[in-house]
């Protein structure tokens, strides 16, 4: 009896193609495998053409990840040079286990608004100096906007860097293909900021915080920043299941996430941040973005402009403060606090000693307790579902 025909496929990449299934709601990849000699399939495992054709793209990419030549045993390039918008969209869909994932989206996001607005055919090879010259004047000339797209900064030469360094990484992924391009050293072109707030400007921003109910989110960040020294992105991400009350230590790094080489170390909490992870029924912050009441509160303070005193000033300041405190000789105590040093502690009770980070840890109890003086519940009061009002004291908390 004669073979079907089959018809011709929704979608096809390589020797990987996208049918409908009779008698199935899910749409099935059909591809040859020449390590098996035979034709071979699978459930795409969803209805959606969009999901299903993301779902063939996954299977290729892997695929194509192993291929290697029967003859000579090295790996097999590619045909030609891909579009630059297939490459980056290629390197994404390999990319959605990274922890970077979310940055490196949003960095080539600016390289695909560059190829809409110029010319979408570019290849791979195509991005050599002369194009990625264009790509950073481009860039430069387009303030960072808020959510409105009303002009905030301009844009700094480092994150110009940064999406170079990600598309390099792009077209390097993709099989047989290099990046014909340089990216600058972030440190050729970073410009450090130097803005450092003291106790007092620290207790400003709580008293900030504290004027207004609405306010709150921020209030809830400036406690975790100053409490942990921690960079925002890891604050933005705490839950419960990084809090280890009875150690009274917080893993900065949610479990399933990969250590990147902005390490999240675990660190002891202070005694007066405590009672609020004690609290946290999931998220600690119900929010991923404190950028517009931080700016009003930096206008109202008269704080510096640019990057000098954005969100993550709190973590420069902290170490700066407290690098006094500790001193010279025991500042590797800070050092694992920021990340900068990966420590060799693996029993998670011991990181409150004095002899680990229980140096670290007293500076932080001392700054805070300077900053409840002067902004008084900034740390110590807090309110329970029903309204009563607690206060924390020492050892607990107490109504």
């Amino acid at each position: 009896m004669p073979a079907t025909k089959r018809t011709k496929p929704l979608y096809q990449r390589g020797t990987y193609a996208l049918y409908r299934r009779a008698g199935r709601q899910n749409l099935e990849i059909v591809w040859y495998d020449h390590d098996r000699k035979r034709e071979r399939s699978v459930s795409a495992g969803t209805a959606d053409l969009g999901a299903a054709r993301l779902a063939l793209d996954r299977l290729y990419l892997a695929g194509q990840g192993a291929r290697i030549c029967p003859h000579c045993h090295r790996p097999m390039e590619s045909d030609g040079s891909p579009l630059l918008s297939a490459a980056i969209a290629d390197y994404l869909i390999l990319s959605e286990a990274k922890a970077g994932l979310k940055s490196a989206r949003s960095r080539l996001g600016h390289v695909i608004d560059y190829l809409a607005a110029t010319d979408a055919t570019v290849t791979c090879a195509g991005a050599d100096e002369a194009w990625i010259g264009r790509f950073r004047a481009w860039l430069a000339a387009r303030p960072v906007t808020n959510k409105a797209g009303a002009p905030i900064r301009a844009r700094s030469l480092a994150h110009i860097e940064g999406c170079v360094m990600q598309l390099a990484a792009a077209i390097n992924a993709t099989p047989g293909q290099r990046a014909g391009f340089r990216a600058e050293q972030q440190k050729a072109v970073a410009a450090s900021p130097t803005y450092r707030a003291d106790v007092k400007m620290l207790a400003a921003m709580f008293r900030f915080a504290l004027a207004k109910p609405e306010r709150i989110n921020l209030l809830r960040y400036l406690r975790a920043a100053v409490a942990t020294w921690a960079r925002p992105d890891a604050i933005f991400d705490i839950t419960a299941r990084q809090w280890h009350g009875a150690a009274g230590v917080l893993d900065l790094n949610p479990p399933g996430r990969r250590q990147t080489k902005k390490h999240r170390p675990r660190i002891p909490i202070a005694r007066q941040f405590a009672p609020f992870l004690d609290a946290m029924a999931d998220n600690y912050l119900p929010v991923t973005l404190v950028r517009s009441s931080w700016e009003k509160m930096r206008t109202e303070l008269n704080l510096p402009g640019e990057r000098e005193a954005g969100i993550k000033v709190v973590r420069r300041s902290m170490a700066t403060l407290a690098r006094k405190r500790i001193g010279e000789a025991n500042w590797r105590q800070g050092e694992m606090m920021l990340g900068h040093v990966k420590m060799s502690v693996s029993d998670i009770y011991a990181l409150p000693d004095p002899a680990n980070l229980g140096l670290a840890l007293a500076a932080t109890e001392a700054i805070i307790a300077e900053i409840e003086a002067l902004a008084p519940g900034a740390f110590y009061r807090t309110v329970t579902a029903n309204g009563t009002p607690l206060q924390v004291i020492e050892g607990g908390v107490s109504s």
